[in-house]
């Protein structure tokens, strides 16, 4: 069942939560996804059988959240899941971050101190608005992005998306992988060989950078950036119970 939480920005945001033994667990989808998702909705099933909580939500401009996607960044979203984690949920929590989700995941680890229990990225792509779309880029992209405020990038999943100046340069601000990133709790990156999207080279770029002292990565050949076929979503199901008895 959809709810809705007005956030203290005037966001309305739709989530679904399920209350439970702790430590809680927590799925923040990826760029242009929503909660409705195969491994947010089969995460949701694994975690209710075995009596945890559970939260999953739409940022707003996503899924049944209230906004237009386009006025939305970086920095709007990870606030949009502090606040739904703050309001929703108590006690030690499991950030199950997926592809953008994996970056937000990463900034909330920074905010919410002890309440991280531990972390799960799915093909994490931390600073991706800096790495993966500026980056790639033409000069004369670059140019009609800041002169004109936004681009039209083809997707492999649907209709060309817009990726405005706001993304781009709003995103600078929250970079992880330009700066100390302290994780001090157990981490597990799952990552397909076959993702177009997101590249091997980023969770092996997060793996060197943080500091952890307990963080894998585990990489699974031929599967892509979804990641939801039903061996990946043991994987994800795998981690996250190890993650539950590391924090018990």
């Amino acid at each position: 069942m959809t709810d809705f939480l007005e956030t203290s920005k005037g966001r309305k945001i739709a989530y679904a939560a399920s209350a439970g033994n702790g430590p809680g667990v927590v799925f923040l989808g990826g760029f242009m996804s929503d909660m409705q998702g195969t491994k947010a909705v089969a995460l949701e099933a694994w975690a209710q059988a075995r009596g945890l909580g559970f939260l999953r939500l739409d940022y707003s401009g996503h899924g049944e959240s209230e906004g237009r996607f386009e006025d939305g960044c970086i920095g709007d979203w990870a606030a949009d899941a502090q606040e739904a984690i703050e309001t929703l949920t108590d006690g030690p929590i499991i950030l199950v971050g997926s592809s953008m989700g994996g970056w937000i995941s990463l900034l909330l680890a920074g905010r919410l101190g002890k309440r991280i229990a531990g972390l799960v990225g799915i093909a994490a792509a931390p600073d991706f608005t800096e790495d993966t779309m500026w980056e790639s880029f033409s000069q004369i992209e670059q140019a009609k992005l800041m002169r004109e405020g936004r681009i039209f990038v083809p997707s492999d999943y649907d209709s060309p998306y817009p990726v405005t100046k706001r993304l781009i340069e709003e995103g600078r601000d929250h970079l992880v992988l330009r700066r100390p990133l302290e994780l001090p709790f157990a981490v597990r990156l799952l990552h397909g060989t076959a993702d177009a999207d997101v590249p091997m080279s980023r969770p092996l770029a997060l793996l060197d950078h943080a500091i952890c002292a307990d963080m894998r990565l585990t990489f699974v050949k031929g599967a892509d950036h979804r990641f939801s076929t039903p061996e990946c979503l043991t994987l994800i199901e795998q981690s996250v119970a190890e993650l539950v008895a590391l924090a018990g």
